[in-house]
């Protein structure tokens, strides 16, 4: 059974941090390229994040680069997003999502965890 699990989320005042975290099992996650996304209300679900199997590799979106750090721990399964220096428009829904294109094709999803930024 596959499950996609984040923790973390809450209320931050601008200029704070927070660190999400998704813990991963039912598919080989060493083998996974996992990556976080976020959706506003009213706007399309956008990648922020994402880290290439086991590490090799991270991107962020121009609009995070410098503050969020995306890290994995292929021991626990876990791929974690460290927030810094948060902005009101970083509000949204956070989902993490694992994703493999060969040999087996998957893509799968969290159910999302509520970041708000606001005084």
């Amino acid at each position: 059974q596959v499950q996609l699990v984040e923790s973390g989320g809450g209320l931050v005042q601008p200029g704070g941090s927070l660190r999400l975290s998704c813990t991963a099992s039912g598919f080989p996650f060493s083998a996974s390229v996992m990556s976080w996304y976020r959706q506003a209300p009213g706007k399309e679900r956008e990648l922020v994040a994402l880290i290439g199997s086991a590490g090799s590799s991270r991107n962020y979106s121009d609009s995070v680069k410098g503050r969020f750090t995306i890290s994995i721990d292929n021991a626990k399964n876990t791929v974690a997003l460290q927030m810094d220096s948060l902005k009101p428009e970083d509000t949204a829904v956070y989902y993490c999502n694992a994703r493999r294109r060969s040999p087996t094709f998957y893509d799968y999803w969290g159910q999302g965890t509520q970041v708000t930024v606001s005084s």
